[in-house]
């Protein structure tokens, strides 16, 4: 086909300069997603892989030291409430809103080693509300990419999350300033990938108008409510875990650090693969309800078993629903507001987060971590009914 411009060689600039960016294929392009997700997700966890260091060094109480990974979960919900109010995630290109989330939560990472410790706990929250902008908004590019089989990508995606979350443990032997800066480093590195290389897929939706009134209809919708419902059950738990394993590994005797880094980060990344690719085959309902089955059955079993098998199968089992509770809200969800849906469920849910990271510790303090940690158990149960309902 020949041109009919006046000006071929302006008309060429302007379509290299407009066109994707490769790798433009789904395979390729949840490759980078999962880069993304690992790099910047690394922040998460930073101030709570270090906190016997702050706590020594800057003399933290226990109550001070809780707020750090507190902060984070209110952060992320006050972010993602405020992102789905503005329908943001559907309305601003993807990779730019990563990038700059991205950006932000490195540079309140990186300055919180010489910031005065009144600003600790705010630097925290300022980390969680730009991760609001990283997450959610990387779940809905993916759904662009895979109008089938999204199970499997979608656990592939928040396999990255797990293994991002958990690096910290690792690298918890370094000065804890060196631990900070790493993963703000790393943080950075996710957002010039998202900037360059992230695009949406073919199955997006046009950028809608602006409607907060969405919301309520999330909550009219009785299969969004039923997975809404079940993914606050997922939350209640998966969090918690994750921030006081470390504590709960120390009270029973063992090492924290590889420990904590093997359950969280790899058996949590075989969890969201495995329960990917059984939910694209058996149902995104019947998964997620098995998956919180079993986790509850370890939550209730460590009260009496602190074996390293039973915190193994717990580490597959807690994270390997994540994903299907994305997959099917994005499945029931207006294709228009997948984002604005995806962003507003994980603002509840890490909202209510927030509130177990701080009930576990004082409820330890008070009957042991051992008789404490089975409480977590009471949201997968919970969030099993749901799924139950869901499915009929």
């Amino acid at each position: 086909m020949t041109s009919t411009s006046r000006h071929p060689q302006l008309d060429r600039v302007i379509f290299l300069r407009s066109a994707p960016p490769r790798p433009s294929t789904a395979a390729g392009q949840l490759a980078l997603l999962a880069t993304v997700q690992v790099c910047a997700m690394s922040v998460w966890f930073s101030a709570s892989a270090v906190v016997p260091a702050l706590r020594a060094e800057w003399g933290l109480s226990r109550e001070h030291t809780i707020l750090l990974t507190a902060a984070v979960q209110v952060g992320f919900a006050g972010g993602a409430v405020v992102s789905a109010a503005l329908n943001l995630a559907d309305r601003i290109p993807p990779h730019t809103l990563v990038a700059a989330g991205a950006v932000l939560a490195a540079l309140a990472t990186a300055v919180l080693p010489w910031s005065a410790h009144g600003l600790v706990v705010p630097l925290r929250f300022a980390t969680g509300f730009a991760l609001a902008g990283v997450y959610p908004v990387g779940m809905k590019v993916v759904v662009s990419w895979f109008p089938r089989k999204r199970g499997l990508a979608l656990g592939a995606l928040l396999a990255a999350l797990t293994v991002g979350s958990a690096l910290p443990n690792l690298l918890a032997p370094l000065d804890w300033r060196a631990v900070l800066l790493c993963a703000a480093a790393l943080a950075t590195i996710g957002a010039a990938v998202s900037a360059l290389f992230v695009r949406e897929g073919p199955d997006r939706a046009p950028s809608p108008p602006w409607r907060p009134r969405y919301l309520l209809r999330m909550v009219a919708d009785r299969r969004q409510r039923l997975v809404c419902l079940g993914y606050f059950g997922h939350m209640w738990e998966l969090y918690a875990l994750w921030a006081w394993l470390p504590a709960y590994l120390a009270a029973t005797g063992r090492p924290s650090g590889v420990t904590a880094f093997v359950v969280i980060g790899v058996c949590g990344a075989a969890g969201c693969l495995l329960g990917g690719a059984l939910s694209d085959r058996c149902g995104r309902a019947v998964v997620a309800m098995g998956a919180m089955v079993v986790s509850a059955g370890c939550a209730v079993l460590s009260a009496a078993i602190a074996g390293t098998v039973l915190l193994l199968v717990w580490g597959v089992a807690v994270i390997a629903d994540s994903g299907q509770f994305s997959a099917a809200l994005a499945e029931t969800a207006d294709p228009r507001y997948v984002g604005t849906a995806l962003t507003a469920m994980t603002a509840f849910g890490f909202l209510l987060s927030a509130g177990t990271i701080q009930l576990l510790p004082l409820l330890a303090d008070a009957v042991g971590w051992r008789a404490a940690v089975p409480v977590l158990a009471v949201g997968p149960a919970l969030g099993a009914a749901a799924m139950r309902r869901l499915r009929r």
